[in-house]
């Protein structure tokens, strides 16, 4: 008797909230187009720190499409993660679980590393300046990183899986990890994102303390990664949401498969000790390949993690080419969110989206703002370049240690 085959986890919907965008649609024509979008900081009470530069969300209105009951108690990130989960569950033609009679058939699963601090910041405010009467209900979960599965799951009525992951920048990647796992074990559909909001004073004195943040004020130069101009990275809001879901049951409804989570792997070094994140990171991409039963030169491009920190740029380009052999340094690579910020877990999140698009227009998208490449690496800057894409490596660090890898295919690659 022949064992049935595996359930494979595809990707059906996309849903994107970002500083060049506040749609999947003009994300992607962004993107493509190579727009940077970097600017200085306007949010009230952020004017006179040293932060000077970010990539701020500025087309979004949550009251258009969010009710008012989950506005107030939520912070902006978690208005991120709605808005971008409903994006994404409209992109699947998805319905209603708990009207279609399977409620416990779809979970969430989402990545947070900044929390919601703007909600938080205003309560406090609050407390003392008011005192603890006038301090809201809902500060007690607002802020918290697993707020927005929370809410996604509660709005939607979502009763299947739910979880978040804690794993520093690079949780992003590992959400979509633990939906393709949740998935290959018998759920039938996860929503797996991250989307965070760290512009707001709050927030953005507690990453001062991060020795890897830019201070320059000039926003096209205050994200050059793989430059000897490096300087650092600029922080950015917004995030992404996928749905993933078995491939057999999104096919027997009709569905697009968008693409495949095909390989997945993670590991961990140390806080910023970016040396070391060389062996971690093609250590991630090595068993990624694996797991995908994918050989090196099978990949058509490397969404990078590109820090822009000189170190931990060398780190990733050596990792490339250590992980891809010689394919290393002949694959083209890019870092579309030098044209919108870094934006935490769900700077992987956008890559990842990123990624899909680009498999299904043939199109690598450029890296902003960066010309003069002093790494042995093929990035593509300037402008898009056409190209047959069928499977993209994506990679995260996190500033605490945590590296990820993660293998997609094309959503038409044949299963054998």
């Amino acid at each position: 008797m022949r064992e049935p085959l595996p359930r494979r986890a595809a990707v059906t919907g996309v849903g994107v909230i970002a500083p060049n965008g506040a749609s999947t649609e003009t994300f992607w024509k962004s993107t493509r187009e190579g727009i940077s979008v970097l600017d200085r900081v306007t949010r009230e009470g952020c004017e006179d720190l040293p932060l000077r530069v970010a990539g701020q969300v500025r087309d979004f209105d949550p009251s258009a499409v969010i009710e008012e009951r989950f506005l107030v108690q939520t912070d902006r990130f978690t208005h991120f993660a709605m808005a971008a989960a409903d994006f994404a569950l409209d992109d699947a033609q998805l319905g209603r679980p708990e009207t279609d009679g399977a409620p416990f058939s779809v979970g969430v699963v989402t990545a947070a590393g900044s929390g919601g601090g703007e909600f938080g910041q205003r309560e406090l405010q609050q407390l003392w300046g008011k005192g603890s009467r006038f301090v809201g209900p809902y500060q007690s979960i607002a802020w918290f990183y697993a707020a927005s599965t929370g809410q996604i799951s509660i709005r939607r009525g979502f009763k299947g899986p739910c979880s978040v992951v804690a794993a520093d920048e690079a949780g992003g990647l590992d959400a979509l990890a633990h939906a393709a796992r949740a998935v290959r074990r018998g759920t039938d559909v996860i929503v797996a994102g991250a989307t965070e909001a760290p512009i707001a004073p709050y927030s953005m004195v507690c990453q001062l303390g991060y020795e890897e943040l830019s201070t320059v004020d000039d926003p096209t130069s205050a994200y050059r990664p793989f430059t000897a101009a490096a300087c650092g990275f600029v922080p950015a809001e917004g995030g992404a949401m996928l749905v993933v879901e078995a491939e057999s049951a999104a096919r027997d409804r009709g569905a697009r498969v968008r693409a495949h989570l095909a390989g997945h792997a993670a590991t961990f070094t140390g806080a910023s000790r970016w040396e070391e994140s060389r062996e971690g990171l093609a250590e991630a991409v090595r068993q990624a390949l694996k797991e995908a039963d994918c050989a090196p030169e099978e990949i058509d491009v490397v969404f990078a993690d590109a820090l822009g920190v000189p170190a931990a740029d060398r780190a990733e380009a050596l990792a490339i080419a250590d992980a891809l052999g010689a394919h290393g340094t002949r694959v083209p690579v890019t870092a579309p969110k030098t044209g919108i910020g870094r934006g935490y877990c769900a700077a992987p999140l956008m890559d990842a989206a990123a990624a899909v698009l680009a498999m299904e227009h043939g199109v690598i998208p450029p890296t902003p703002n960066v010309f003069d490449i002093c790494h042995d690496l093929d990035l593509v800057t300037g402008r898009a370049r056409t190209a047959e894409v069928r499977t993209a490596l994506v990679l995260s660090r996190g500033l605490m240690g945590s590296n990820s890898a993660l293998v997609l295919r094309h959503g038409a690659t044949d299963a054998s």
